[in-house]
């Protein structure tokens, strides 16, 4: 089995959130959080603390590897403010490896889910994931997740920059 070096967040996987609000607010609803909040984004740093590979075929990437992962979101004073909690799955296996994730970010107020595809694995690329809702100020939430890799060693540290729409 090859070592996890890799966080899938952003979905999955990873470094972001605080402080949004839903999106859905009506475009005449200009005096309420959730219109006050539409367009904004928030910068976030997701430290992988657990990674788990769960290989189909011990020793290579397969159709139908699971990754679970969780990771501590910061600030940029590096004050805790959330989690992220995710899942990923391998639908191609082998070099050009790609999987798919669903990640919930656990934030002050509430709950953001997000879900995409996590390509690079090996490389640590930069990746892109959909919004998919949330619960509490999120509720109704839309927008993407915009993931960097910014460290790899001590740990594994993301940039996530949270587009809300």
């Amino acid at each position: 089995m090859r070592p996890i070096r890799a966080a899938c967040l952003g979905t999955a996987t990873l470094v972001t959130l605080l402080a949004c609000t839903p999106v859905a607010a009506a475009a005449t609803d200009t005096g309420s959080p959730q219109a006050a909040d539409k367009g904004r984004t928030i910068t976030v740093l997701a430290e992988v603390q657990q990674l788990t590979r769960f290989p189909v075929t011990p020793g290579s990437v397969s159709q139908g590897d699971q990754v679970v992962v969780r990771s501590d979101l910061f600030d940029e004073a590096h004050n805790k403010v959330g989690e992220t909690h995710g899942t990923c799955t391998t639908t191609r296996g082998g070099a050009d490896e790609a999987e798919q994730c669903v990640v919930t970010y656990v934030l002050p107020g509430g709950q953001l889910t997000v879900q995409g595809m996590y390509f690079n694995y090996v490389d640590q690329g930069p990746f892109d994931n959909a919004i998919t809702g949330g619960t509490g100020r999120y509720e109704r939430a839309r927008g993407s997740v915009h993931s960097d890799t910014i460290a790899t060693t001590p740990k594994i540290v993301r940039r996530f920059t949270i587009h809300l729409v």
